[in-house]
């Protein structure tokens, strides 16, 4: 019987990659994503290439649409192997301009959702003693990065859960594994929350980071979701993905010159 794999944040870039990927490879897919339109049209996409995909509109913010995911995705298929929990928002700025709001923005989707597909599902994975999860990080869940105040915050914690988990549920029969890429050429920019010193500061920061993720050595998704299939496929414990590994081991030779070069990157107005 076919495996099944549950995508969040699988209705575009990073998310609808892997879903093409690990269906590509014999799994049933699972589709979760607010946006329900673009959300089965990804789903459509693999159907048409004569895989299994589901899509189920949900916001992982809400626990309750979360266990009604997973309870569809279980009534569905049967079980659930993998949870690929992807579903993210980028924010950038100074620190003291970023509303609360903002802040949990941030941490209500990057984090707690995470939490909240994970456990939604783990009781599933241990009654079975078996299952994957794999938390989509960032580098910025392991180099400090300012000006992502909020972002590199609830990043740092899902690198935290993601390791703890890993050192907790591996005796249980349950791989934890986490992913850590840089910017990724995807449409993030559609969610992303930015905000300045002013109107001017605020669109510098824009356009600074669509320029970015329009340079030619910025990973695309694909490069992601084949960094995850090799993760679940070899029981990684963690995979920095292809130029984050230059600011990893760069941040550990020098760390106080990588702090210098990303103050004066991201400082724009703030003097």
């Amino acid at each position: 019987m076919a495996s099944t794999a549950l995508i969040t944040g699988a209705s575009q870039g990073i998310g609808e990659a892997t879903a093409l990927l690990f269906a590509s490879r014999g799994y049933n897919v699972v589709l979760a994503a607010r946006q329900a339109e673009r959300l089965e049209a990804a789903a459509q996409a693999i159907r048409t290439q004569g895989h299994s995909a589901t899509a189920i509109p949900t916001d992982v913010k809400q626990p309750e649409q979360v266990n009604l995911l997973v309870q569809k995705a279980v009534d569905q298929y049967g079980s659930v192997d993998l949870l690929i929990n992807n579903a993210g928002i980028y924010i950038s700025g100074p620190a003291e301009e970023f509303s609360l709001e903002d802040w949990h923005q941030a941490i209500d989707t990057n984090l707690w959702g995470y939490i909240h597909t994970i456990h939604a599902l783990l009781p599933h994975f241990l009654a079975r003693q078996a299952g994957t999860i794999v938390n989509v990080g960032s580098i910025g869940g392991l180099v400090p990065i300012p000006y992502l105040t909020p972002y590199s915050t609830s990043k740092f914690a899902v690198t935290g859960l993601t390791r703890s988990l890993h050192s907790e549920l591996v005796p249980k029969g349950i791989h934890v594994c986490g992913i850590y890429p840089s910017l990724i050429k995807t449409d993030f920019l559609e969610r992303a929350v930015f905000t300045g010193k002013n109107e001017e500061d605020l669109r510098s920061r824009q356009n600074q980071v669509s320029q970015i993720v329009g340079t030619p050595v910025i990973e695309k998704p694909e490069d992601v979701a084949k960094a995850i299939w090799e993760a679940v496929k070899h029981q990684r414990d963690e995979v920095i993905v292809g130029s984050a590994n230059l600011s990893a081991v760069s941040n550990q030779l020098l760390p106080n010159l990588v702090q210098w070069v990303l103050r004066k990157t991201f400082q724009h107005k703030d003097q």
